[in-house]
This record gives structure tokens, sequence and C-alpha cells, in this order.
């Protein structure tokens, strides 16, 4: 059986997977290979490198993609919106963040508008900005969310948005949790950290190893990193990583860590150099999922075999 969505339909695709943009990891290489492969690959267009979105759409050619910003960052420098658009991508993703002044020019562009929410009251104010896709992201995801689950956030948007199609994420890195979204009405499912483990990810290696061997209950959520590294976020966003040497040491300290600078640059140069003992790789819940870094084109192809194995055994 193949599995067919609103979703698939509207973006021309095969397969109901979407690529989380994450940035510096969600280059222009994993999005192609993602949108090879039958699903839809977005850059990450993160806090707005202007030289870095330039050199990843080149590094998509001609592969149709889109790329995906972080709301209120991009507000800070809305030149990187007319640069990814002088470059036609398929669809802009804007999260964390209010889309309306960017949403009109995105969709006179001829580009789709995804929103990206993480509570009914976004999803909202998406619909009225006109997204043509809403991505619906629980707080077991990587990365910044707010406090919601997935499992309950997704039907009451997808009950809100009627006839828009609902994209699940948030702890989804198999064929069961892409069923389990179909069943839960979404038309299909973004995913970051199982794309993250692949072999076309920009990701670090040994970040990649990291997420590999651990276990979901080896993530934390909360506004530690984002402080490590000063930036932190806008309430209510909170991020989820993996738990390391430095989370221990400085978890539950947050205010003494704010009062130590020093701190900050020996994240710079942890991050710089790789060492994940003290710089933060971003996963999410589903870590406990995967165990081993395919092809891009792999995970696809497992998933979908996978979901529609589930899918067609409650069928019958």
């Amino acid at each position: 059986m193949a599995i067919d969505t609103r979703l698939t339909a509207l973006l021309g695709i095969a397969h109901p997977l979407l690529l989380a943009p994450m940035d510096l990891v969600a280059d222009g290489k994993l999005a192609a290979a993602v949108s090879t492969a039958g699903g839809f690959g977005l850059i990450g267009g993160g806090y707005g490198d202007e030289g870095w979105l330039e050199r990843q759409f080149d590094a998509a050619g001609d592969t149709r993609v889109g790329v995906g910003f972080i709301a209120w960052s991009l507000a800070r420098n809305p030149r990187c919106l007319d640069l990814a658009l002088e470059r036609k991508p398929a669809a802009v993703m804007l999260t964390f963040g209010d889309p309306a002044p960017h949403a009109d020019t995105i969709k006179r562009s001829g580009a789709l508008l995804i929103c990206g929410v993480q509570a009914v009251a976004q999803a909202r104010e998406a619909l009225a900005c006109g997204a043509d896709i809403i991505v619906t992201q629980g707080a077991d995801g990587a990365g910044h969310a707010c406090s919601r689950g997935t499992f309950t956030l997704v039907p009451e948007v997808v009950d809100l948005c009627g006839d828009v199609p609902v994209v699940a994420a948030g702890g989804i890195a198999d064929g069961r949790g892409l069923a389990a979204a179909l069943m839960l009405g979404a038309s299909g499912v973004l995913m970051g950290t199982r794309f993250y483990a692949t072999v076309e990810s920009a990701g670090h290696p040994d970040a990649k190893a990291r997420i590999v061997s651990a276990a979901g209950d080896e993530t934390i959520r909360g506004i530690l990193f984002d402080i490590a590294r000063r930036n932190v976020w806008p309430a209510p966003y909170s991020g989820r990583v993996l738990r390391n040497s430095f989370s221990q040491e400085w978890e539950g300290r947050e205010t003494a860590l704010l009062q130590r600078p020093q701190e900050a640059e020996r994240y710079r140069q942890a991050r710089e150099q790789g060492d994940f003992n003290v710089a933060a790789v971003i996963a999410g819940e589903a870590v406990g999922l995967v165990h081993d870094i395919p092809s891009a084109a792999e995970v696809i192809r497992n998933i979908v075999a996978e979901a529609e194995g589930r899918l067609g055994s409650f069928a019958q």
C-alpha cells in the first residue's frame, strides 16, 4: 500500500516524511538526499548566517528543497528570507515566533508556507496567516519547544485545522511513529534526530555516535545550554539535548552559570573542537529508537515499509 496524504499531494512528494531544518545539521547535502529519496528536505536557516545559507543552496543544486527559519531570529535579519526566496525554494518553514510579518512575502513568491507550532493558540495564528502546512511539535522532540507532548497536541491541532495538512513532530524516528501519527490524523511527520544520525548529515561524527548509543532517558529539557552559549531564547521555549558532563556540573545551578561568563568561552571552544562532554548534542527522546547511521534514503525506505506493514495489518 502507498501512503498518500494531503501532504504528499500538496508537496508533490512520494512519502510523507519531512526533514527538520536543524541549524548547521540539515545542510544542502542532507536536504537534497531526503528530497531525492521521496521525502522533502528543509535546509536549516537557523539564526541567519547568510554565507552558510548560500553555500547550502548551492550544495542542494537543482534538487527541490525548502528552507526553515527561527522566526524571532529572522526578524533581526530579514535579508536571509530575501536571499532564500531568490533560490526559489518549494516551501519556507517558520517556527518559534510570529509568522505574520513574513507570510505574505513567502506566499507571493510562490513558495508554500509551513508554520511550526507548539500550542493550539499558535496553530490558530498560523491559520490566520494563511499557513499551507502546519507542523505540530511536541516537547519530546529535540531542540526548542514548549511543554505539550506530541501524542495529545497533534489530534487537537488536526481538529482545528480542517483541510490544512498537519505534520507531527517530536519523538518520531521509525515506522511505528509514522503510522501512529497518521492514526492521530496527521498527514505526515517531520523528523530531526533520526536524520541527524545519517551518512549525509552535517552533524559531527562524535555527535552522531552519541545519538546512536543514547537512550531516551538520557535527554534533558531546559535552558542550561542556551545560557552556556549566551543565546537564551524568549519564553516559553526551552531546549532538549543529551545529558553530558557539563549538564551534570551545572543542572539546577543555572543562576550561577549566568554569573560565570568564562564558561561561555569554554563552551564555544568545546563546540569548535567537537568536545561533547561540554558542548550539547541537540537530540530528542527518539534517540532510544536510533541504533545506526544509515543513508537518508535507507531511513525513508525502512520507515515507509514499516509503517505500511503496521497500517496494513490493522486494515485487514
